[in-house]
């Protein structure tokens, strides 16, 4: 008996020491038993037996390798696990957290040399509702799809891993039987391949801060259950969204995705709610999209409405915090901002200031406050699935909207401009076009009246050239502007448009300046045939202001000034100083020529009247023609100048639509009536033309007309030296405005 009773003394002693050594605290580790039982473990280099009772687990700062198969097997009660800050750990093992049937939440952080995970690490896991993987050194988004959790909606978060590239396909099909919420942002992808969410039901996902990704597949949302609610791809690098499965979604964000200048059609958004967009033209699309609702969806609208009322008064289920200061990229103060994200229907029962899920666009951790997470059955979210438009005819809501810089309306946003531009691009094309081709055609020499004629009718040709791009746009983007605006705007066709713009009115002005100034030298200086103006004058006068003229065109494509003269392309910018500047010197330089011409002008009327001047002092055509050509002038750039003045003195004084009529009916007016005031409307033009058709035995009979009575002009100046009768000759003057002989008086009859 004594014996027997020595056996049972040892066995009890022995199994106390071993109860007492399962409840010890590990080595290296600090335990704490306040609302739960928390172990947390610093610089330890294998895996502890920990106590069984462990229910929150923290390992940051080790020096572990690996964690290894069946790591946690023991602590059946575990409900969190936190991983971070190990500059050590290269691998996660198979069955690592295999069947941890309490578990809640995990998350690794901070791992910069994990690169392995095995597809059957995270394995069988019923009552998982978040997974965190952080700024870890992976290179191939990881298998999680063995997970398996029943859980209602649960959240994988997954970012800052900058060398993952690729969401394969399949890749998120097995994780949860029910919602996932996605938040998948700041990492390396580059791109998402087709049916890359294949077979799950998702409620968000947040694609948003992936700067390398530039390509969701056509077929990236295909074959899902159900959703998304909510997508986000903001400040990435996506060009296009998927026409194919977003039907469902409620809420769009795409903020400062300055690549997606196209979105998909409209029928693809068919139940959006809300939208974050980039540019305020594509808010267009929606301006006009309503969504109507059957009886079937009123009565699911007020069901579901009494239930999410149910749902916000029930208790809130709060997460631990991560304490201690012991990961210290962690901060327990963030928190999801509701006025960034708007999240009324998302965790809408979870406590914000505790979440785990917490602000997409900060890196957190968990939340502060604690309670038991197995002690509490309620939901803990609110799916975006219980959300279902109330309001019959509801409106989209759109962001950023279109104000009056950026209307929503076509490139002419009035019918009767868009027939005018057509006729007004024609008529400028077309008549500069004829005049060069018969003035570089015509069998006199080019004189200097005809060399400047040449590049007035050059000049005006390229506002034809502006017009006729303007006029093909607009057809082509009609009714569908709003999709094609940015490519336009940001292309090369807006950048040309207003280069041609810009060098075409600037060098007209330029032009008709010195041809104005060419007929005052060639009045007052009528009889001097030292001071004749010559070929080589001209040539240097012009070069001067070609350059001068794709210097004015050049600066907004090069970028130093962003102002560039064509509202119809751009919306006026005159926020700068060096904006300001640009459109002022413009300004000055079309005053000033208005100015020289309205002088010269005077001047030429004064002379052709003087009746000392007496081989044109009856003839007053010269000067009503002048007088007409000085109205469009005036016509043309009082208007313009006036508008842009105001704008430049910030208070503009027209909208954007009404602009429009300025530069289809009042802008290109010079260039449609140069070619005829100047050249097409005169007789010795009209001469030119006969001759030139005669070649094709047409009008020989007008041709010869005009031939004989360039001969009688020349046989009237016999009495003359040569070098007069070459200036008196319809070689110099059948373009000219002041007409030196009894020749050129009757060609202008």
């Amino acid at each position: 008996m004594q014996v027997l009773a020595t056996v049972l003394i040892i066995l009890n002693l022995l199994t106390g020491t071993l109860t007492g050594d399962i409840d010890r605290c590990p080595h290296g580790c600090e335990c704490s038993e306040w609302r739960s039982y928390s172990v947390s473990c610093r610089d330890i280099d294998a895996m502890p037996m920990f106590p069984a009772s462990t229910e929150t687990l923290h390992l940051y700062e080790t020096r572990l390798t690996s964690v290894p198969e069946d790591a946690f097997a023991n602590i059946v009660n575990i409900s969190l696990i936190y991983l971070s800050v190990d500059v050590s750990l290269r691998r996660i093992e198979k069955h690592s957290f295999y069947n941890l049937r309490k578990i809640t939440h995990i998350e690794v952080r901070n791992t910069r040399r994990l690169t392995v995970i095995d597809h059957e690490a995270f394995k069988d896991l019923p009552n998982l509702k978040y997974l965190g993987l952080f700024n870890t050194g992976l290179t191939m988004f990881p298998d999680l799809t063995r997970i398996h959790s029943d859980y209602p909606l649960f959240m994988l978060e997954i970012a800052d891993n900058l060398y993952i590239t690729e969401i394969p396909s399949n890749a998120f099909q097995g994780i949860s039987n029910a919602v996932l919420s996605l938040m998948l942002y700041s990492n390396g992808f580059t791109k998402v391949q087709h049916h890359a969410f294949n077979g799950t039901k998702l409620d968000a996902v947040y694609l948003h801060r992936n700067k390398q990704l530039t390509r969701l597949d056509e077929n990236t949302f295909a074959e899902i259950t159900s959703g998304p609610m909510l997508l986000d791809v903001s400040d990435s690098g996506v060009t296009s969204l998927p026409s194919r499965g977003l039907e469902s979604l409620r809420e769009l964000r795409a903020r400062n995705v300055w690549a997606l200048k196209k979105l998909s059609p409209v029928k693809t958004f068919m139940h959006l709610i809300t939208a974050y967009l980039t540019y305020p033209s594509h808010c267009c699309a929606f301006k006009n999209l309503k969504k109507k609702k059957g009886f079937l969806e009123d009565v699911i609208c007020n069901l579901t409405a009494i239930h999410n009322r149910q749902q916000r008064s029930a208790s809130m289920h709060v997460v631990p915090a991560y304490q201690g200061g012991i990961d210290q990229g962690f901060d327990c103060s963030d928190t999801w901002n509701m006025e960034t994200y708007n999240h009324q229907n998302f965790h809408s029962s979870l406590n914000l200031k505790a979440s785990f899920g917490r602000h997409p666009e900060n890196d957190l951790g968990f939340g502060e406050t604690l309670k038991n997470p197995q002690g509490d059955t309620s939901q803990d979210f609110d799916s975006r699935y219980d959300y279902v438009v109330c309001e019959d005819g509801v409106r989209v809501a759109c962001s950023p909207a279109p104000d009056e810089f950026n209307p929503c309306e076509d490139i002419m946003s009035f019918s009767f401009l868009r027939v005018s531009v057509w006729f007004v691009s024609l008529l400028a094309v077309l008549g500069n076009l004829f005049v060069l081709f018969v003035l570089l055609t015509s069998r006199f020499k080019l004189s200097v009246s005809r060399f400047l004629m040449c590049h007035l009718a050059f000049a005006d040709f390229c506002m034809g050239i502006y017009l006729l791009l303007i006029a093909s746009v607009d057809l082509y983007t009609q009714s569908e502007y709003y999709n094609h605006a940015i490519d336009w705007q940001t292309g090369p066709g807006c950048t040309l448009a207003g280069f041609f713009s810009v060098f075409a009115s600037e060098l007209s002005v330029y032009t008709l300046t010195i041809i104005t100034l060419e007929r005052w030298y060639a009045i007052n200086f009528a009889m001097r045939l030292d001071r004749k103006l010559r070929m080589s004058h001209a040539c240097a006068i012009m070069l001067g202001g070609w350059l001068f003229c794709l210097l004015l065109a050049l600066m907004p494509v090069l970028g130093i000034s962003s102002y560039q003269k064509v509202s119809i392309c751009l919306p006026m910018d005159t926020s700068t100083l060096v904006d300001q500047i640009y459109i002022l010197f413009v300004l000055v330089f079309n005053i000033a020529a208005f100015m020289v011409i309205c002088a010269c002008y005077i001047k030429i009327y004064c002379a052709v009247h003087n009746p000392t001047y007496t081989s044109a002092s009856k003839d007053t055509n010269i000067a009503k023609r002048m007088a007409i050509l000085i109205f469009t002038d005036f016509i043309c750039m009082a208007p313009i100048s006036f508008y842009a003045m105001s704008a430049v003195l910030d208070h503009p004084l027209i909208t954007m639509s009404n602009s429009k009529i300025l530069l289809v009916l009042f802008y290109p007016l010079n260039s449609c009536a140069n070619p005829f005031l100047y050249a097409i409307f005169t007789k010795a033009f009209r001469g030119d033309v006969f001759i030139l058709l005669s070649k094709a035995g047409i009008c020989e009979r007008q041709a010869q007309l005009f031939r004989g009575q360039t001969i009688t002009s020349k046989a009237s100046s016999g009495g003359t030296s040569r070098r007069e009768r070459e200036r008196k000759s319809p070689e110099e003057t059948p373009l000219n405005l002041v007409e030196f002989s009894g020749q050129e008086r009757m060609e202008e009859t």
